[in-house]
């Protein structure tokens, strides 16, 4: 058991598998927010849900690919992100500029930032452990 659980430390320690999730996700929400949908899409009833759960996931996979960066290093590019997606929805004949939507991204970042299980592990490993602890 004590090696699955090192493993799976490894693996969220491993900084580029985050930074590739990140940028995937980034690139589908960014074409998800900017073309209509001929086809359904797996999503909530809720638009302000959607973006809640997309500005979620940024946070978290932020978080896992710079775990030493400061919340105020990448939140301001976060909102950043969610603003340019309503100002360049604004000018799209499919879509709506929308307050609300950024209040949602807002949301999605908030929660993020929370305390999330494994995540301090990152930042903090358990020096008692380490082959140079006395």
């Amino acid at each position: 058991m004590a090696a699955i659980k090192q493993r799976v430390l490894n693996l969220m320690r491993y900084r580029p598998l985050w930074r590739l999730a990140l940028a995937i996700s980034v690139l589908a929400i960014l074409y998800l927010a900017t073309t209509p949908n001929p086809y359904p899409v797996p999503a909530s009833a809720s638009d302000k849900l959607n973006h809640l759960i997309a500005f979620l996931e940024l946070t978290l996979l932020t978080r896992l690919a710079w775990p030493e960066a400061r919340a105020l290093q990448y939140v301001p590019a976060l909102l950043g992100f969610g603003v340019a997606i309503e100002l360049l929805q604004a000018t799209l004949p499919h879509r709506d500029f929308s307050i609300a939507d950024m209040v949602a991204d807002g949301a999605g970042i908030l929660l993020g930032l929370l305390p999330w299980p494994g995540l301090n592990r990152l930042t903090n490993p358990d020096l008692r452990k380490s082959p140079d602890s006395v």
